[in-house]
C-alpha cells in the first residue's frame, strides 16, 4: 500500500542529541545496522487524527474475537460441568471442575509471559497468528480427552493460547484506534467476552440435549465450536498490518511510513479529508530489544504507583470472574437444582448483562475519565456482591432473582473488568506494553484467578451457603479495594495519545 507522495517527508532522521533536521536532510545511519540511530516522526499522531473507518472495524473483528473465543471456553467450562460429571469416560467431581478451572487459568498465565515477551521482541503480527493456531489446536484436543490427566493438559495448552492472544491483541488494538475513543473502543471490544458466553451456553443447550446426542458426546462437540471460529478468523488476520508504532521503535521507519501511509490513503479513498495542522512529532532512538531488567526498572521502579494500581486491579476482576463464574453452573445444579442441561437458559441473561455493562458504560470512560469510572464500577460491583452473597446466604432468593441480581453485579463489573486491561495496556511505555499486559494478566491472574475455581469449587462442595458466602465476601472486599487505590493513584488517560500517557523508552528530549 502506497500514499501520497509528500507524505515521505513526515519521517525524518537525526544523530544522537542533535536538533530536529530539515526535511530534506540525509538520514545518519547507524554504523552496525545501516538504520537511521534516530529519526523524528508524526505517525503515531497520524494515527489518531483518523476518523473511525472500515479499518477499525476490521481490527475489531480479526483480532477482537480473541475476547469472544475467551468467553466461550469459560462458559463451556461451566456449562459442560454436570456432562463432565455424569460422562462414563471421565467421572469428573467438582474439585475436578474446580482443577479444569485452575489449569486452564495456569495456562494463560504462563501464556501471557511467554508470547508477551516474544510479541515485544518479534513484533505483534507474528505472535497474533502463533496464538491462535495453539488455541485452535488445544481446544480440539480437548474435545478427544480420555481422562482427567489429558483433559487439563489440554486446558491448559487452550489457556496458554488465550493468554498469548491477550498481549498481542491488546496491544495492537492500541496501538492502532485514535485516542479519542480508545476507551471505549477497548471496552467494547472486551464485552464481545459475553458474546462468546451467549454461544456457548446456546451452543450447550442443544449439544448437550441427550436425545440429540449421546451423553458422552455431547460435551466433546461443544469443545469443537471454538476450533470452527479459529479456523473462520485466522486467515482474516492476513489482511492487519504490523503495528506502525512498534516497527518505528525496531528500526523500521520506512515500513512503518508506508503501512501508514496505505491507511490515510483508504480514507482519503473514501472521501475524508486528513488535517495536516496540529501533528504531534517524537523523536526516537531505533533499539533491537529491550532487556528483562529493564522491563522490570520501568515497571516497578520508575512506574511503580501505575503497577499498583494494575495489579490491584487485576487480582480483583480475576478472583471476582474467575472464582464465581468457573463454578457458575455448580451453585446452580447443587443449591438450586437445575438439572446440567438447562444451564444455558441460565447463563443467556447472566451474558447479556455482562455484555451490555462495558458497551453502554464505556462511552463514559472517555467522557466522565478513566480515573472517576474505574474506581465507581469497581466500588459499585464490591458492595452489590456483599449484598447478593448475603442474600443467597439466607436463602432468599430463589433460581430466577438470584440469576437476576447476577445481572445487574455483572453490568458493572463486566465493565470494571474491560477496565483493567485498559488501564494496564495504556499506562506503559511502547516498547514493554505486550509485556506488562502479560506480567500484570499473569501476576493478577495467578493471585486472584488460578485458586479462585478450586477454592469456590471446595466452598460449593461443602454444600453449606454460609461457606459460599465467605467466598463472595473475599471477592466484594478486593473489589472495593482495588476501586480506592484506583481513585487515589489511577491516571487520566482520556482522549490523550500513548505517547502522552507514557513516553516511549526510545523517546529523546523527555524528562524522566
Amino acid at each position: 500500500m502506497t500514499g501520497p507522495s509528500s507524505a515521505s517527508t513526515h519521517e525524518r532522521a537525526a544523530s544522537p542529541g542533535s536538533p530536529p533536521l530539515h526535511d530534506d536532510a540525509p538520514r545518519a545511519p547507524d554504523a552496525h545496522a545501516g538504520r537511521p540511530a534516530v529519526i523524528e516522526t508524526d505517525l503515531p499522531s497520524r494515527l489518531d487524527r483518523l476518523p473511525w473507518g472500515r479499518f477499525h472495524t476490521l481490527i475489531v473483528f480479526a483480532l477482537g474475537v480473541t475476547w469472544l473465543l475467551d468467553g466461550l471456553e469459560v462458559t463451556l467450562a461451566g456449562a459442560v460441568a454436570s456432562a463432565l460429571k455424569t460422562s462414563p469416560t471421565l467421572h469428573f467431581s467438582n474439585a475436578d471442575v474446580g482443577l479444569t478451572g485452575s489449569a486452564y487459568i495456569a495456562g494463560a498465565v504462563l501464556g501471557a509471559l511467554g508470547f508477551g515477551w516474544l510479541t515485544d521482541r518479534l513484533g505483534r503480527r507474528k505472535l497474533f497468528f502463533i496464538t491462535l493456531a495453539l488455541y485452535l489446536a488445544a481446544t480440539a484436543a480437548t474435545a478427544l480427552s480420555w481422562n482427567l490427566a489429558s483433559f487439563i493438559v489440554f486446558r491448559f495448552l487452550t489457556g496458554a493460547g488465550i493468554g498469548g492472544e491477550y498481549t498481542a491483541i491488546n496491544s495492537t488494538i492500541q496501538e492502532f484506534t485514535p485516542a479519542r475513543v480508545r476507551g471505549w473502543t477497548d471496552l467494547g471490544i472486551n464485552g464481545t467476552f459475553w458474546v462468546g458466553a451467549a454461544l456457548g451456553a446456546t451452543g450447550s443447550l442443544v449439544l448437550l440435549d441427550n436425545s440429540l446426542l449421546p451423553a458422552d458426546w455431547g460435551w466433546r462437540a461443544c469443545f469443537f465450536i471454538g476450533a470452527a471460529l479459529a479456523l473462520v478468523i485466522l486467515p482474516m488476520r492476513a489482511w492487519i498490518p504490523e503495528s506502525p508504532r512498534w516497527l518505528l521503535t525496531h528500526g523500521e521507519h520506512d515500513e512503518a511510513r508506508t503501512i501508514v501511509e496505505g491507511i490515510e490513503a483508504r480514507f482519503r479513498r473514501e472521501g475524508h479529508t486528513l488535517p495536516e495542522d496540529g501533528l504531534q512529532r517524537l523523536r526516537l532512538r531505533s533499539r533491537e530489544r529491550t532487556t528483562l531488567r529493564e522491563v522490570f526498572h520501568t515497571l516497578f521502579a520508575l512506574h511503580r504507583r501505575r503497577a499498583l494500581v494494575g495489579m490491584s486491579l487485576m487480582t480483583a476482576q480475576a478472583f471476582c470472574y474467575n472464582a464465581i463464574f468457573f463454578t457458575y453452573a455448580l451453585v446452580l445444579t447443587d443449591f438450586y437444582g437445575v438439572p446440567g442441561d438447562h444451564i444455558g437458559w441460565y447463563l443467556l441473561p447472566f451474558a447479556l448483562g455482562n455484555f451490555l455493562g462495558p458497551l453502554l458504560l464505556g462511552r463514559l470512560f472517555d467522557v466522565i475519565g478513566r480515573r472517576r469510572m474505574i474506581a465507581s464500577t469497581y466500588a459499585i460491583s464490591g458492595v452489590l456482591l456483599a449484598v447478593s452473597g448475603y442474600l443467597f446466604e439466607q436463602q432468599w432468593l430463589n433460581v430466577t432473582e438470584q440469576t437476576i441480581v447476577w445481572m445487574v453485579i455483572f453490568f458493572f463489573a463486566s465493565a470494571a473488568a474491560s477496565s483493567a486491561y485498559l488501564t494496564v495496556s495504556e499506562s506503559f511505555p511502547l516498547e514493554i506494553r505486550a509485556l506488562a499486559i502479560a506480567v500484570f494478566y499473569a501476576f493478577g491472574t495467578a493471585l486472584g484467578g488460578v485458586a479462585g475455581p478450586a477454592f469456590f469449587g471446595r466452598l460449593i462442595d461443602t454444600h453449606e451457603r454460609a461457606q459460599v458466602f465467605t467466598g463472595y465476601l473475599v471477592g466484594a472486599a478486593l473489589m472495593v479495594a482495588a476501586a480506592v487505590i484506583a481513585a487515589i493513584w489511577g491516571i487520566d488517560a482520556e482522549r490523550k495519545s500513548l505517547e502522552t500517557v507514557a513516553s516511549p523508552l526510545s523517546a529523546l528530549d523527555v524528562d524522566r
